[in-house]
């Protein structure tokens, strides 16, 4: 069974009917579901507004393929990367012969950098756009100092309690992704952008914020992690 998730995402879907890329994800057990941190910078509010149970999340099987996959990469981290390897390969192929550009997200339900634990999955594959979500400041200050690989995207992510950061991200033009009850058009004076028209988020305008609606158990949010019609950070 194949590691990565090509083209059966809903979200990446409408990223790909556009024509132009075709996505791969890789979906691991976030935080500690699997036994082993996986989102080592993750707070309350986004542990519970999680997206790892929505749409197919929340079969069993899935739940329980993800716990595996988590396992096998701490257990047996050689073989994981070299079977992600493989597999980036035979994607970067597929891609060639159906005219797309590649893109990767490797952390679809985790939050860990990639470039230190396995380099040779991003600088392997220059002409594959990898791009992640994070809320690890340590990583987000690397990407902003120009300590990425050239193809590696990082957008920082909002949550109840490191807004300070955000507004720090946003000053020097890069992107912050933050949750809404109902998405604005401008919030703590930043402008806000349509962030589920797309999953594809190295297209964005910079120095914005990447507006996404309340999904699933995010609409029940009491945290703060969900900003709600205008609610001060």
């Amino acid at each position: 069974m194949g590691l990565l998730n090509i083209g059966a995402n809903a979200k990446t879907a409408k990223s790909d009917s556009k024509g132009v890329y075709l996505s791969a994800i890789l979906y691991l057990a976030p935080a500690k579901t699997s036994g082993y941190n996986m989102c080592p910078s993750a707070t309350e509010g986004c542990k519970a507004a999680c997206l790892n149970t929505a749409g197919r999340g929340r079969m069993n099987n899935v739940q329980e393929a993800r716990i595996r996959k988590t396992k096998e990469f701490f257990d047996n981290r050689a073989k994981f990367i070299s079977q992600i390897y493989k597999e980036l390969q035979s994607f970067e192929k597929k891609c060639v012969i159906i005219n797309r550009k590649p893109a990767v997200r490797l952390n679809g339900t985790s939050d860990i950098f990639w470039p230190s634990i396995a380099p040779e999955l991003i600088f392997g594959f220059p002409n594959i756009k990898h791009y992640n979500y994070t809320k690890n400041k340590k990583d987000m200050k690397k990407y902003m100092d120009g300590k990425c690989p050239p193809n590696y995207y990082l957008t920082f992510s909002r949550s109840e309690s490191n807004w300070d950061f955000c507004k720090a991200v946003l000053d020097e033009g890069h992107t912050v992704a933050a949750v809404f009850d109902v998405v604005p058009k401008e919030y703590e004076g930043y402008k806000v952008v349509d962030g589920d028209s797309t999953d594809l988020r190295f297209l964005d305008e910079q120095g914005c914020i990447i507006g996404l609606k309340a999904k699933g158990k995010a609409k029940r949010d009491d945290f703060g992690f969900v900003v709600r019609n205008g609610a001060k950070p």
